[in-house]
Formats: structure tokens, sequence, C-alpha cells
């Protein structure tokens, strides 16, 4: 699991049909004091909801993702899992 902040929304005319009914967000990695480190992903939105400028939990392994998204086929590897609230 990852730290990230979502920077943009990703929108794409074709979609893989499993991936179809899900978010597309643009996520840049966080170190646990809140710098970007210059990496980024496309993450699926996994029903969490979260917005531009969130801080985000990501799951970045795709048989995870696949079980979050319930979808065993889908070609999914990084998926928002949560909005993190506080760092302790």
């Amino acid at each position: 699991m990852r730290i990230g902040r979502v920077s943009g929304t990703v929108v794409a005319t074709i979609k893989h049909p499993a991936l179809a009914h899900w978010r597309w967000l643009l996520v840049d990695y966080l170190t646990l004091t809140g710098t970007p480190t210059g990496d980024y992903v496309i993450a699926l939105d996994a029903g969490v909801a979260a917005n531009q400028g969130d801080r985000v939990l990501i799951v970045d392994e795709g048989n995870s993702a696949r079980d979050i998204l319930g979808d065993p086929d889908a070609p999914a590897r990084a998926v928002i899992a949560g909005i993190i609230d506080a760092i302790d």
C-alpha cells in the first residue's frame, strides 16, 4: 500500500468493460511526511468518492486490486482503497 494525493481525473473514451464503471484518478505518490515523490499512478476509485486534493491509500498490486473490484479478470493494478484523515 502507498499514500498519495489525488491531482486530477483521467478520461478515456474507450475502456475495458471491467473498468467502465469506475472513476479513474491521477494520484501523486507522497512520502509519510506528505512530500510528493515525483512519481504518480492512474488508480481506480473503488467507491470511496475521492476528490481532487484528498490524501488516499492506494493498493498498488494487481491481485489485491482485482479483489477490491470484485472481478478476478479485470486488467487493474492500482486502486484507491480509502481516504486518509490523519497520519500519526
